[in-house]
């Protein structure tokens, strides 16, 4: 193998750019020509490609986003589309493609490794909803944003003495309003997987007023059925029933924004290296995620799963700290 391609595609997150560099730099260092495409899979489809050398991508392993670009492509879920991407690629000699991205990403990896395509993919989703993997590139930095939000609110919170319904993104899963709820110290997380009650919430929130708290805090999974436009509309019309009164704030695509911390740009590094070294040594249809504390190459039709619940122990701890 001579010459790979890479690509981000999906939604972009923090240590996407740490990901692009490690792979050109070791694909480099392993003798191989590596070409950048622009705008994802759609990007592939039109041939927007670049050669990408060491010094290319120099100076962005701290940047956030990706210098790539990235955009959704309906037609790449088209036969037709598939068969324009394998064109360009065997038009210019391109070997083995380098997918940087969460599940509709490697759902389209997975769709040119069935054509007999060599693909490797990253796993990269502040979602974490990438089915096998224990934590993905930018999660851990879309964590540490969403917890200095919510630090930040529980400050104007004490000081009116006010209840906040945060809202923060997982698409349809709930790992990162869990995760920020435990942190953040939430009275009450609502999480797609579990089912919930907006009349308990009122209820929790009155407790808290009940034993004179300053403040309360409502962590909330954008997919839940009670998203915070509807719980906080609801508790509002009852708000005799919770003493407080109620603020809603959704953190939308701040937390998508920014540089990556240390953790995310270590693993961008780490599974970006091994894609590389995979498709080096010839083996695909794969791709790179922690697993158990290792880095770990996962068959690409497992991101075709959706991923199993968060722990139920988690879901438990999240209640009992609810005091």
């Amino acid at each position: 193998m001579k010459r790979i391609a890479v690509l981000t595609s999906g939604g972009d997150a923090p240590g996407m750019n740490a990901a692009l560099r490690a792979v050109v730099r070791v694909g480099v260092s392993s003798g191989l020509e590596v070409i950048g495409v622009r705008q994802g899979y759609t990007g592939l489809i039109e041939g927007q490609l670049q050669p990408l050398g060491p010094r290319d991508v120099a100076s962005i392993i701290h940047v956030g986003g990706t210098m790539l670009g990235s955009a959704r492509c309906a037609e790449f879920r088209t036969p037709e589309g598939r068969k324009c991407a394998l064109q360009v690629l065997e038009q210019n000699a391109i070997e083995g493609l380098v997918v940087i991205g969460g599940n509709g990403s490697l759902s389209g990896a997975h769709a040119l490794s069935q054509a007999g395509y060599p693909v490797v993919g990253v796993a990269s989703t502040i979602d974490n909803d990438l089915n096998g993997a224990d934590i993905t590139i930018g999660v851990d930095t879309a964590l540490n944003t969403a917890l200095e939000a919510i630090d930040r609110l529980k400050t104007t919170a004490t000081s009116h003495q006010r209840a906040f319904v945060v809202e923060v993104m997982g698409r349809s899963h709930g790992y990162l309003a869990l995760m920020v709820g435990i942190a953040g110290g939430a009275d009450v997380i609502v999480i797609p997987e579990v089912e919930s009650d907006p009349d308990n919430v009122a209820a929790a929130l009155h407790d808290a007023y009940v034993r004179g708290k300053r403040h309360a805090m409502v962590v909330v999974a954008e997919g839940a059925k009670w998203n915070a436009t509807a719980l906080a509309t609801y508790v509002t019309n009852h708000r005799d029933r919770i003493g407080f009164e109620l603020r809603a704030t959704i953190l939308g695509h701040v937390q998508r924004g920014g540089g990556p911390g240390a953790f995310d740009r270590l693993l961008a590094s780490r599974t970006a290296a091994q894609a590389v070294d995979l498709l080096a040594a010839g083996k695909s249809g794969v791709y790179t995620a922690l697993v158990k504390g290792l880095i770990s190459a996962l068959p690409l039709e497992r991101a075709l799963v959706p991923k199993p619940p968060p722990d139920p122990e988690l879901v438990r701890l999240a209640q009992r700290l609810a005091r």
